[in-house]
């Protein structure tokens, strides 16, 4: 049996009821994931949830340092950072089965699906 993602409190839950009903799953997401280390600056936090430097690039938009704290964020910075997340995030489910033809897996032999090493024979 799965646990749902508990409700976010404070501001987040402000932002998260502003949001239709179809969004409010993924912000649920993003809003355990950040306020799980509540006392963790955001900058260490958004690494973890934005590719590359998108995470950076949004708290310089928002005029936050990095050392920010998640509970110091508004409704509004909610709304701004989940837009952020969502436009940077491949959607759940986007990369699908068609992509990946051996389940995800690294190949076994250390080269590329479909490659093989040149062999060595009596050299």
């Amino acid at each position: 049996m799965s646990r749902s993602t508990p409700e976010p409190v404070g501001p987040a839950a402000d932002a998260r009821t502003a949001l239709p009903e179809s969004e409010t799953a993924a912000f649920d997401r993003l809003a355990h994931a950040v306020l799980a280390s509540p006392s963790a600056p955001l900058g260490a936090l958004l690494r973890a949830q934005l590719p590359g430097t998108a995470g950076v690039r949004w708290l310089r938009q928002e005029g936050l340092p990095p050392t920010t704290r998640p509970a110091e964020l508004t409704a509004e910075r909610w709304l701004s950072l989940f837009r952020c997340w969502q436009s940077v995030s491949p959607a759940p489910g986007a990369a699908g089965a068609s992509t990946r033809r051996n389940g995800g897996r690294p190949s076994t032999h250390g080269h590329a699906p479909g490659a093989a090493a040149i062999p060595r024979w009596g050299s």
